[in-house]
């Protein structure tokens, strides 16, 4: 790490990660020009950096990989997440590589440039994880500048100016706009996604664009979601959704109507949903509470089916009364080991939060269901008197690899008597 008191910038550095104290990392510089401000995390994935880039639940956030290989495989327009990159940027040890994988489409730096996130290579991104587990996850600006010209007290200044994820409701800049009929299933080798497939058609599925320029709960209540399919209907609320959590709900056996995350409880109802899936998503969960709460509140009084997933398991605490408290480092990656606490089945999960809920806040018909094994973190809940659950953890991310679809499947196997009107 550079000597805060000189600021000098090293020959041939066109890369730079700037810490709010003045301090900074040096690197190599790759994909798009420029500087962008969020929280520094680190990732202990080896695979996958398209899917994680593209996470929307990695909003105001900078990716710091601990594998040294980023890049290997290059990138392709099957995994992804999201229609955009949502992670400002990331940090790799070794510079990126020739792509050496039979389904690349583009080199991961070309990518990097084409999407316009900011990417950091050369440096030491094992002592910046150690400098986050001791210190906590730190507000910075990476800087890509082909000429190594930083004025890094302007960027320091940035950093410090961020008023970082606590507090930050980034849900409503991520969630879709639109309300959506889902129709990809899960991928295959020499397939792709496959499609949605429900007993007949949807009889009619004209989606409304929202009916004011900001979009804020305005959602489509004339998609038609009694088209004749004995599926269950899920309705799933886009808090910052990745795409492959509407896939697997499909694999389990629903079908599945998207709605953004300002859908009041009237809209989601007047799709008929057999149960109410709650998506991951970014930011702070206490902020996206303040208008996701009540509704969730009202699902529960009504009865209906809720199974939640990261953010969407946070605001299924908060609506039941627990609180929610922000990490000292958070938890990301694929091999973050959970205890089942009713068998005790140990599941290899996929892990994105930097919030997690206080086991101690849940009220008494709630218990905890799943707990990390890193730290002890609650990682699951169900609600003792109504048939709603949630994990902090990815299932539909492949970890273990197939450790915990079965959460899916319970979920869809149990809202198979529709909830009345």
């Amino acid at each position: 790490m550079a000597d805060a008191k000189t600021l000098t910038v090293p020959k041939g550095a066109t890369g730079a990660v700037v810490f709010a104290d003045g301090s900074a990392v040096f690197g190599r510089g790759f994909g798009a020009v420029g500087d962008a401000v969020g929280e520094l995390c680190f990732n202990t994935s080896i695979t996958g950096y398209q899917e994680i880039m593209t996470d929307p639940s990695y909003a105001g956030q900078i990716i710091n990989f601990t594998f040294p290989h980023i890049g290997n495989v290059g990138t392709n327009p099957d995994d992804v997440e999201a229609d955009a990159p949502h992670a400002l940027g990331c940090i790799v040890r070794e510079d990126v590589t020739a792509p050496s994988n039979f389904r690349n489409v583009q080199p991961f730096d070309q990518w990097m440039s084409a999407k316009g996130r900011i990417g950091l290579a050369g440096v030491d991104t094992r002592a910046l994880t150690r400098l986050i587990r001791i210190k906590g996850a730190p507000n910075v600006v990476i800087a890509h500048d082909p000429e190594g010209q930083f004025d890094i007290a302007a960027l320091a200044a940035k950093a410090a100016g961020w008023p970082g994820l606590e507090g930050m409701d980034l849900a409503i800049e991520v969630t879709g706009k639109e309300s959506r009929l889902w129709k990809d299933g899960v991928w295959t080798l020499g397939h792709g996604y496959g499609l949605n497939e429900t007993d007949t058609p949807f009889a009619s599925s004209e989606i409304e664009k929202p009916v004011s320029d900001d979009g804020a709960s305005r959602v489509s209540t004339s998609l038609d979601t009694n088209g004749g399919s004995s599926r269950p209907h899920v309705v799933a609320i886009d808090y910052g959704a990745k795409n492959n959590i509407f896939r697997n709900l499909v694999q389990a056996g629903a079908r599945v109507t998207v709605l953004p995350a300002t859908a009041s409880y009237e809209q989601v109802m007047a799709q008929k949903p057999d149960g109410v899936f709650l998506s991951n998503g970014p930011g702070d969960p206490a902020a996206t509470g303040e208008y996701a709460v009540p509704v969730i509140a009202a699902l529960l009084e009504r009865d209906v089916p809720i199974f939640g997933i990261c953010l969407g398991h946070q605001l299924l605490g908060l609506a039941v009364g627990a609180k929610t408290i922000k990490m000292h480092q958070g938890h990301r990656g694929a091999n973050h080991p959970v205890k089942r606490l009713s068998d005790g089945l140990v599941e290899i999960t996929s892990m994105n939060h930097g919030f997690a809920v206080d086991v101690d806040t849940l009220p008494a018909n709630a218990r905890s269901t799943h707990v990390s094994l890193f730290d002890g973190s609650n990682c699951g809940i169900e609600l003792m008197d109504k048939n709603a659950f949630s994990v902090q953890y990815h299932p539909e991310a492949s970890p273990g690899p197939q450790d915990s679809f079965y959460l899916f499947k319970r979920f869809v196997d149990g809202i198979k008597k529709p909830v009345a009107a």
